[in-house]
């Protein structure tokens, strides 16, 4: 039995956060476990309210997963403030984990800041030297790095500075690319890089696009799965899920997370 852990904020609206984390894990075979930094009051239309967990009942979250079901890898979600980001670190340190998905979540599809501005200093200095991969997309690695993405060329660049960080693995999304007809990842290893291109699918329905993303990669870890393969797979399942969306709420709304299982011909 394969173990992944979230550590996020939860979305009432159950799109984005652990509740597309825990939705990813469990299409994918592996047992889903959780640490709440943050309540968000939140649907299709936006961010209607947001209520951090106090450091100390994350930490022990954490520990409750740690000592007694063990993690294979596991994903950083919303983490809101520098303070929680520091404990969030410190208890990777502390467990050795080496399968980290770090997903600098900041702005949501609505446009609320989910990340208190002098947080982002905190996860370059604490957070990504403990990546193994930091999955941001274009908007988030200009604010990392300083460097305006407009190129395939631009992108390289950006994830060069976040491998300067620590960071192992750098998968810089292309959802927001200038190109309308595809949208182009790219997993830069510090040593080569890999591009995963998608057809482009016109829908306002892309909630929690990157949350079950990297959520998809933290399952494939888990599984034993190389840095390529779970990116790939984690490519094709978003993929699905945004070419198969619900159409619910009037707002941004949320993707399909049982699409993937069926294109696949796997049903209940």
């Amino acid at each position: 039995m394969y173990k992944a852990l979230t550590i996020a904020g939860s979305d009432s609206g159950g799109g984005a956060g652990v509740q597309a984390d825990l939705k990813t894990f469990q299409e994918l075979n592996v047992f889903g476990m959780t640490a709440i930094t943050a309540v968000t009051a939140q649907n299709t239309l936006g961010v209607q309210g947001v209520q951090a967990i106090s450091k100390e009942m994350i930490a022990s979250q954490i520990d409750s997963v740690a000592v007694d079901l063990g993690v294979d890898a596991l994903k950083t979600g919303m983490l809101f403030s520098s303070e929680i980001i520091q404990t969030v670190a410190e208890k990777i340190q502390q467990y050795g984990w080496e399968k980290v998905v770090v997903d600098p979540v900041m702005i949501a599809k609505g446009g609320a800041t989910l990340l208190q501005q002098e947080a982002i200093t905190a996860v370059k200095e604490y957070l990504l030297p403990q990546a193994y991969i930091v999955t941001p997309n274009i908007p988030e690695a200009e604010e990392l790095t300083g460097i305006i993405i407009q190129t395939e060329a631009d992108k390289l660049a950006a994830a060069k500075k976040l491998i300067d960080f620590g960071v192992k693995h750098v998968i810089i999304k292309g959802g927001h690319d200038s190109d309308v007809n595809e949208a182009v990842d790219l997993l830069f290893d510090g040593h080569h890089s890999y591009t995963f291109t998608s057809q482009r699918i016109q829908t306002k329905n892309t909630h929690g696009t990157g949350c079950t993303f990297s959520a998809a990669i933290t399952a494939c870890l888990a599984k034993g799965l190389s840095v390529y393969d779970a990116v790939s797979l984690a490519k094709s399942f978003i993929t699905a899920a945004i070419e198969e969306n619900l159409e619910l709420g009037t707002g941004h709304g949320p993707t399909n997370h049982w699409a993937f299982k069926q294109k696949a011909g796997i049903s209940c």
